[in-house]
């Protein structure tokens, strides 16, 4: 049966998709089958309703936040966020998108200009400090456009009033985590190193 929500801490995580515009050297897809014990490949992707169904089996005062984060790229599937998101708003929680941040060419029209209805927070991945490297590394559908698409996608979420942070895996040299806070200083957004799963 698939993995559909999980929980971790205070937090239910929604695995939406395995599609993703990156095939980063980096990502956990290409070494383990899951985080936090969750076999996360899904057979088919799940519906709003499933998604929903799924949350009501957890007791509400065992999580504040629900975070769009799986094995795939949560944009993909915008028009199910919006929905499950909607109603994680309806019950009190608060949201939150983890995501590459080319939503907008993903979606082929600005998703930012609806974000803030319905996502909190958004963590986007800059992996690195040149488009570059993030090529080399992230290997985007997008080529190096994606470093800058991005950007972009990150100033256009502020501009909406949502909270929103860089990330880098810590996998990557001292110099190029430092060229990746200096772009986060530049936008204006949060910046916070991650560890890398194994």
């Amino acid at each position: 049966m698939d993995t559909i929500t999980y929980k971790i801490e205070r937090g239910i995580y929604i695995n939406l998709t395995n599609k993703c515009s990156n095939d980063c050297t980096f990502c956990e897809r290409n070494r383990i089958q899951g985080v936090g014990g969750y076999y996360l490949w899904l057979d088919k992707e799940p519906t709003a309703d499933e998604i929903i169904q799924s949350l009501k089996s957890y007791d509400l005062s065992s999580f504040d936040e629900i975070i769009f984060c799986g094995f795939g790229e949560p944009t993909y599937k915008w028009n199910v966020i919006k929905q499950v998101a909607e109603y994680g708003h309806l019950i009190g929680k608060s949201t939150r998108m983890n995501t590459n941040g080319q939503g907008i060419l993903i979606n082929g029209y600005d998703i930012t200009e609806e974000i803030a209805k319905y996502i909190d927070k958004v963590n986007i991945s800059l992996n690195n400090g040149n488009s570059k490297r993030y090529d080399e590394d992230c290997h985007s559908i997008y080529g190096e456009k994606a470093f800058f698409e991005l950007q972009d996608f990150a100033k256009k979420c502020l501009e909406q009033g949502v909270d929103t942070t860089f990330s880098v895996v810590d996998c990557i040299s001292a110099k190029e985590i430092e060229e990746a806070r200096q772009i986060a200083l530049l936008v204006g957004v949060k910046f916070r190193v991650r560890e890398e799963i194994k």
